[in-house]
């Protein structure tokens, strides 16, 4: 009996692995096919500022985690992609937990025909949005297109 549980267990946590590492592939390849690695602003030549725009920048670690950084100039952070997902009107789904803000939060990325990219909403995981439609909740502004910066 000993033996049979000791090799359900051994199974139990290859199993654990496995998936693991399969999930954070897919999360890789989503967010690799879909466009999104490199970095990205409004203005390319602009130096990142809070105010005047930040880089956005989507990366695949050795480790297989897709990494979001944002460079606001004199600050800066770096966040875990914990997912990714593309819905039927090519719209990118992403979640994304932020440890200096004790949240998690979700954003719907479009890449434009021109190949810009645009915010089309962020949300709270409670649901409070500060992008929705592809506008400003606070100012009704639209979102501006991003262009790849390298």
């Amino acid at each position: 009996m000993m033996r049979c549980s000791g090799r359900w267990i051994a199974a139990a946590v290859l199993w654990v692995a496995f998936t693991a590492t399969a999930g954070a592939e897919t999360l890789a390849v989503t967010v690799e096919q879909w466009g999104l690695l490199g970095s990205w602003a409004v203005d390319c030549s602009a130096r990142p500022d809070r105010d005047q725009g930040a880089r956005l920048s989507y990366e695949i670690r050795q480790d297989g985690r897709v990494m979001y950084r944002r460079n606001f100039g004199a600050a800066r952070d770096e966040n875990e992609v914990v997912s990714a997902t593309v819905n039927a009107e090519g719209l990118l789904n992403v979640m994304v937990y932020f440890p200096s803000l004790h949240q998690a939060r979700e954003f719907g990325l479009l890449l434009q025909k021109d190949g810009s990219l645009r915010a089309i909403y962020n949300r709270s995981e409670r649901g409070e949005y500060t992008i929705r439609n592809g506008k400003y909740v606070g100012t009704g502004a639209p979102t501006p297109a991003q262009q790849r910066c390298d």
